[in-house]
């Protein structure tokens, strides 16, 4: 495995995007838009709802990021187990580089180790230069699969996918945007008028529903490219997961790792609880927009039956029925 520096927690580099504003905002005049329930403004692109505020970058991306054969791409929802994904891919790799007691991870935010296209690389830089990361390169991105560079979808590159209940995506992201306080002029909606524009679809990466079955049926399509994983999955059993996604990855754990107990290490150290109780997940934010505690509210599976109804929870299941009927995808309700 291929030696790597100790990454620095503020190594990115900023400069000025070069994008041409006015043919971003030629563009966004041709464009449906809507406010998002945090009260965000939203713009629908290739059929999905995309924050103006993100919106530039993501077309960078789209147009520049060339993914390599090594690459592995972290998909998601925003706010369906990302944060965990980041760090537990992380360990994975680098576990012959770092020892536990040495991982990153005790003073870096994951998303720090593990940088986002549209929300961080190309928010700083029309085109960055990524060809000095070492390999295996690891990303992450919010975007459906219909977004992203053709790079990622036809070479040998590895995509994971990580989902959730929407029940408890709507939940947490409402709290980490309510947190965090994106927009200094935005108004969010109250809980029922919020969840209404949820079940619309109508919500940053949405609609939920279309972002998740192109992922599945890519997974469907070709298992050994796409890996779909459940959130609630692996807090059943991050031993079994841990070690599947590895042999994903193409990092399989030695019958003498696993001897050694180096799953159950990893395990810890990107649990939950560890993760959150670390000094550096209190405090601290990233680039000085979202708090480092935020990413790290509950994480329990279920949560949403402290705020929503019964009703509102029936009429998530029949949308999920009406949008999942057939093709396999299952969540309990």
């Amino acid at each position: 495995m291929e030696k790597k520096e100790d990454p620095n927690c503020n190594s990115a580099e900023v400069d000025n995007n070069n994008t041409p504003k006015d043919e971003i905002h030629e563009l966004l005049q041709t464009l449906e838009q809507q406010t998002n329930w945090d009260g965000r403004p939203l713009v629908k692109y290739d059929g999905f709802w995309l924050t103006v505020l993100s919106f530039r970058s993501i077309l960078s991306t789209q147009k520049y990021f060339k993914a390599k054969d090594s690459d592995v791409i972290l998909t998601s929802f925003p706010k369906s187990g990302t944060t965990w994904l980041k760090a537990l891919t992380f360990s994975i790799v680098n576990r012959n580089v770092y020892t536990i007691d040495q991982n990153p991870l005790l003073t870096c935010n994951p998303h720090t180790l593990v940088p986002s296209l549209e929300h961080h690389l190309y928010s700083l830089q029309e085109n960055p230069n990524l060809q000095h990361i070492p390999s295996p390169r690891i990303f992450s991105t919010h975007m459906p699969l219909s977004i992203l560079h053709d790079s990622i979808r036809d070479p040998e590159c590895k995509i994971i996918y990580i989902c959730r209940s929407p029940l408890d995506v709507f939940i947490s992201s409402r709290h980490f945007w309510l947190e965090n306080k994106i927009g200094k002029d935005a108004v969010p909606l109250e809980l029922d008028e919020a969840f209404d524009r949820f079940c619309q679809g109508i919500h940053s990466s949405g609609p939920f529903w279309d972002h998740m079955l192109g992922y599945w049926n890519a997974h469907l399509k070709n298992p050994e490219k796409v890996l779909f994983l459940k959130y609630e999955d692996l807090k059943q059993d991050i031993t079994f997961y841990i070690k599947k996604i590895a042999e994903f990855m193409g990092y399989p754990f030695t019958e003498e790792e696993e001897k050694q107990g180096l799953i159950d290490e990893i395990a810890k150290l990107c649990s939950f609880e560890n993760l959150k109780n670390l000094e550096v997940n209190k405090n601290g934010d990233i680039r000085g927009v979202l708090k480092n505690s935020s990413f790290f509210r509950k994480g329990k599976v279920g949560d949403w039956t402290n705020y929503l109804t019964p009703d509102m929870a029936e009429r998530i299941k029949k949308i999920m029925e009406s949008k999942f009927g057939g093709c396999g995808l299952i969540f309990k309700i």
